[in-house]
């Protein structure tokens, strides 16, 4: 019989062949010491054909798969391509019975797992670095590390709105809080009571009792005018009349302003953790309303959230049988009930339902089996639906109601066949109404969803149409300046036929700039009807740009007198500038007159 070994690794699927085989089996000692040593190892095992994953995604579907204890085509193709034909002389070891089965069930190759088999894994999981070629053992720590916390996230990932562990976790904490506040409200009525021990007497609950002790104070100033508030936290005047007359007649001590400060600070802790532990219990019914529906319906929603808790999650309670649904939460019970001999007990965490309650002492053990039943069916219903809806929640309220008064009054009950095909049929019409309203929604969204993109196309396109007006505007002023500056270029040509300006250049420039001005307003101006106020304008300009010429006239004569050395063309240049200037304003004139 050839023996083969089956090792599933991150990077792929390994079929190794043993040698010796009856050796082996006899001598399993000595194969323990040899998997240690990677030079007797070689001889004892021998690589036959290894199959690498292609891919993470790959490796995640076959990694489970053989969870699963299914066989997945990648390995299907290799045994089938790499082990012998014949599959009677055959043995396969495999490290996972699940596996070993659905091999042999499906491939028909008998399957070894334990003893030996163990062995020889161990030592493929300590030498495979070296036993695959071009494998190096980083790579496959790093090929383990992220296979496992992709297996580990796949597992891990369900539907926000059916995780149960929130209700584990709010159904703890609520008992927790009950716990504490009972505690705390127990401190405060002591502490509270040397000073009004009358209080005690009247107010029973709790969260009052630290309302009221907030709101009296010292009791010394109680009087009439706080008496609409102490009926409005009691809800009864008679009680607040009582306490009114209570604090009038006390036997308790006087009590100092700071003691009275700590106490009211700390019986507003109270409050506030019994208003926060009402508000968790309002979550945890919307909670218990999404996640167990039926279970909810049919023995409220902390009882089912306890019995939640109790098996681990809602699937473990699906799983379980009605007789341990009986009895869950009564472990100890049982087990001492057991151990002695005795009775076993009839109920457990169900104990806490009006059902068990109302029965009569004869028929509780009989109403507890008969709701445990209900509750096992409730909590599958709502483990594997898909549209979770309260409908089998009810009918199985129903059924349980039928039971207690058949108990009592002996009215026969409805079957539980009629009673189901009225509960499909009822699920069927909630489920239908559950998934238009999901449509709806999803409808109002996709509308949302395109008024959004509706808006931010239509912002888009007013910029980009805004844009070019801007390239518009702009490509117009060049075009307005390229206007005034085209007859710029006409003095510019009269002026170098003038051969007064070749005397000297920046007296040239101050003669162009003046004759640009002069030239300018002339022409601007023959289109408008104001004409004669711009031949007026022309001298005053020439007035104001004259003094500079004075100016200059001045200084020349001063520089004159200190130094006979300057040069006399200053004079010359400028009456010829100025006789120049003088038969341009002419010309224009007519010019503009003829027009």
């Amino acid at each position: 019989v050839l023996l083969h070994v089956l090792f599933e690794h991150a990077v792929g699927y390994a079929l190794l062949a043993l040698k010796e085989v009856e050796e082996i089996s006899l001598l399993q000692p000595q194969v323990e010491e040899s998997v240690l040593n990677l030079g007797k190892f070689h001889n004892v095992v021998r690589l036959v054909a290894f199959c690498p994953f292609s891919s993470s995604q790959v490796a995640l579907e076959n990694a489970n798969a053989v969870s699963e204890g299914v066989v997945h085509e990648d390995l299907r193709l290799l045994l089938e391509t790499y082990l012998p034909s014949k599959k009677k002389k055959v043995l396969l070891g495999v490290g996972d019975p699940k596996i070993g089965a659905a091999i042999q069930e499906e491939l028909g190759y008998n399957c070894q797992t334990g003893g030996v088999i163990a062995e020889i894994l161990r030592g493929v999981r300590l030498h495979f670095h070296n036993l695959v070629k071009g494998l190096t053992d980083l790579s496959a720590c790093k090929a383990q590390l992220g296979l496992g916390h992709s297996y580990s996230r796949a597992k891990v990932k369900f539907n926000v709105n059916r995780v149960d562990n929130m209700i584990i976790q709010s159904i703890s904490l609520l008992d927790q809080l009950d716990k504490d506040i009972n505690t705390f409200s127990m401190r405060v009525r002591e502490w509270y009571g040397y000073h009004f021990p009358e209080l005690v007497k009247i107010i029973n609950d709790n969260a009052t009792y630290c309302r009221l002790a907030q709101v009296i104070g010292n009791r010394r100033e109680l009087n009439e005018e706080k008496l609409e508030k102490l009926e409005e936290l009691t809800m009864d005047g008679a009680k607040a009349k009582a306490i009114l007359d209570a604090s009038r007649s006390s036997m308790g001590m006087d009590i100092s302003a700071i003691d009275l400060i700590n106490i009211e600070s700390f019986s507003s802790r109270v409050v506030s953790l019994s208003e926060y532990r009402q508000s968790l219990h309002t979550y945890l019914r919307s909670k218990m309303s999404q996640v167990a529906p039926s279970l909810s319906a049919l023995i409220g929603e902390a009882v089912g959230a306890r019995l939640i808790a109790h098996a681990g999650s809602l699937t473990n309670l699906a799983k379980y049988p009605a007789s341990t649904v009986q009895i869950l939460g009564a472990e100890k019970a049982l087990f001492r009930a057991l151990k002695t001999r005795g009775n076993t007990p009839k109920y457990g965490l169900i104990f806490h339902s009006t059902f068990i309650g109302r029965a009569a002492a004869k028929n509780k053990g009989r109403i507890s089996r008969y709701l445990a039943n209900k509750c096992s069916i409730a909590s599958r219903i709502d483990c594997f639906s898909e549209v979770p809806t309260s409908v089998f929640g009810e009918k199985l309220r129903e059924q349980v109601e039928e039971r207690l008064s058949f108990y009592e009054t002996g009215e026969i009950p409805r079957k539980n066949l009629d009673v189901m095909k009225e509960a499909v049929v009822e699920a069927e019409e909630a489920a239908a109404e559950i998934t238009r309203k999901l449509e709806k929604q999803e409808k109002k969204r996709l509308k949302k969803e395109k008024k959004r993109l509706a808006a931010l196309a239509l912002a888009s396109s007013e910029n980009s149409s805004s844009t070019p007006e801007e390239c518009e505007e702009a490509s117009e002023k060049p075009k307005k300046k390229k206007k005034k500056q085209k007859p710029q270029e006409v003095p510019q040509e009269n002026g170098m036929e003038d051969p007064s300006t070749s005397f000297s250049r920046p007296k040239k420039k101050k003669s162009f700039s003046k004759e640009e001005l002069m030239s300018s307003d002339p022409e601007e101006t023959t289109g408008s009807p104001s004409l004669p106020k711009r031949k007026k304008s022309s001298p005053k300009e020439e007035t104001v740009n004259n003094p500079e010429e004075a100016g200059n006239r001045s200084v020349s004569k001063k520089k004159r007198k200190f130094s006979k050395e300057e040069p006399v063309s200053s004079g010359p240049e400028e009456a010829t500038t100025s006789k120049s200037s003088s038969k341009k304003k002419k010309k224009f004139r007519k010019e503009a007159q003829e027009d």
